[in-house]
């Protein structure tokens, strides 16, 4: 249980990761509210590229000061056509993992990326093989974040050896709630080593090597990681995927299987795992509760270990799939080795409960997933939490929110006298593209720059 609404205690005598060389994001939390931009760059120039580079690096915080989120913050990462273009050695480049190199369009089947997901139905931006670079810029005010975009788009243009494929906008106000009109991101995994002092309650910090490269991780195990030390040490990999999410329709399917407003929020809460304020289920079963929702010490301090029915949170429910935390599963695995640092943020506008008809209009979300092993951890969880029901003896059922749904799509929901089962679900958010990211260390960015 992490607690990413709530002031996070830092105590430096409990820091013995390199924090001033890890960039910000991996540490940081996503401010709240937010306001930033992504962007899909082209090196067209490698010279000219590592001169952009060199610029950027005085604008890309580190994890130095991980607790504070004033201002804005700038970070950027490779995929390994970019590491390639930009002219990092074979040697290097040969040091990384296998589905690193191969990319996400390649590593669809291992992802259950079929049918509306397949990446021949990608949108054309992502189709592009050039992918070589993605940023962002977040920042928790409008002031700030502009300020900073500017800067870094003018460090981009005087450099003409990079092209800009991919400039999107997105945010969130102070309630950070999700296009379907739910709180979003309150649970993320804290890292062991990085200061975190965590508070009586919540999950125990897991190790740094999970998240961060070139430490122990959770089996006390140091894991090979890309080389020289200089490139791969204090870097991770990143998941970039961009979904668009069929509010419209998941609305319909409510409309469709509840005789009231109220039943209807309890299908729309059951499938989620949690009510729109974010309260659990767990610990509001009946209704939604909208000042727990809002209580980060709270919200979020929680287990399966006393609905072990799912007659309070269904075993398909998106949360218990993605973090079964204490659940007694029939598939023995260990929830800390997959367990991912999201830093999501959504773009578009939330669509109300009784909106049924889509406009056709962008919403959704970018979903950016943090992870020393990030490439096996995506495939993991595609293949096995979300389009697959054997860890929860479910068959065939799939994650309602986040799955590829198919024609016996089915969702079950414990319950008195008898369980429920619902069908005709859709795919609610669709993947329009994606890509494998390296989150290089500061240091690591320096290197890069100064390639011969």
């Amino acid at each position: 249980m992490a607690f990413d609404f709530i002031k996070r205690i830092f105590n430096p005598d409990k820091v013995n990761i390199e924090l001033k060389e890890i960039q910000s994001l991996i540490l940081r939390s996503r401010p709240i509210p937010y306001f930033g931009t992504v962007a899909l760059l082209e090196i067209t120039d490698k010279e000219s590229a590592k001169k952009m580079l060199k610029d950027l690096i005085p604008l890309i915080d580190s994890a130095e000061e991980w607790n504070k989120n004033e201002g804005a913050s700038v970070f950027l990462t490779f995929t390994y056509k970019g590491l390639e273009k930009i002219g990092v050695p074979k040697e290097s480049l040969d040091s990384f993992p296998e589905s690193f190199k191969e990319g996400m369009a390649k590593r669809s089947s291992y992802l259950y990326d079929i049918g509306v997901n397949d990446p021949k139905n990608w949108q054309k931006e992502f189709k592009n093989p050039n992918i070589h670079i993605a940023a962002a810029v977040i920042s928790n005010n409008e002031a700030d974040w502009k300020s900073k975009l500017e800067e870094f788009r003018t460090k981009i243009s005087e450099n003409n050896g990079v092209e800009v494929l991919v400039s999107e906008d997105f945010g969130a106000t102070e309630e950070v709630k999700n296009v379907f009109g739910f709180r979003d991101g309150i649970s993320n995994p804290e890292v062991e080593g990085s200061g975190i002092d965590v508070p009586q309650g919540f999950d125990r910090p897991i190790a740094a090597g999970e998240f961060i490269l070139g430490y122990p991780g959770e089996g006390d195990i140091t894991k090979p990681f890309p080389q020289p030390d200089i490139l791969g040490k204090n870097g991770s990999f990143m998941i970039f995927r961009k979904y668009q999410s069929q509010v419209a329709e998941f609305n319909q399917f409510i409309k469709d299987n509840s005789s009231s407003p109220e039943e209807g929020e309890l299908l729309a809460a059951k499938m989620v795992g949690r009510w729109r304020s974010g309260a659990p289920l767990v610990l509001s079963p009946e209704k939604d509760d909208k000042e727990l929702g809002e209580n980060p010490e709270k919200n979020n301090n929680f287990s399966f270990k006393n609905d072990e029915f799912g007659k309070k949170c269904p075993f398909s429910s998106h949360i218990r799939r993605m973090n079964p935390r204490d659940s007694k599963t029939f598939v023995l695995e260990d929830e800390r080795l997959h367990r991912i640092i999201r830093r999501s943020v959504t773009f578009g506008d939330i669509v109300p409960p009784e909106v049924t008809k889509n406009d056709g209009k962008e919403r959704g979300q970018y979903f950016m997933g943090i992870s020393a092993n990030a490439m096996g951890t995506l495939e993991f969880l595609q293949k096995q939490w979300i389009n697959d029901g054997n860890s929860q003896n479910l068959g065939s059922e799939k994650d309602p929110m986040v799955g590829l749904q198919d024609q016996n799509s089915l969702f079950s929901m414990p319950a008195d006298p008898l369980i429920k089962r619902y069908r005709g679900l859709q795919t609610y958010n669709i993947v329009k593209g994606g890509e494998y990211c390296f989150i290089p260390s500061l240091s690591a960015l320096k290197w890069i720059s100064e390639l011969n």
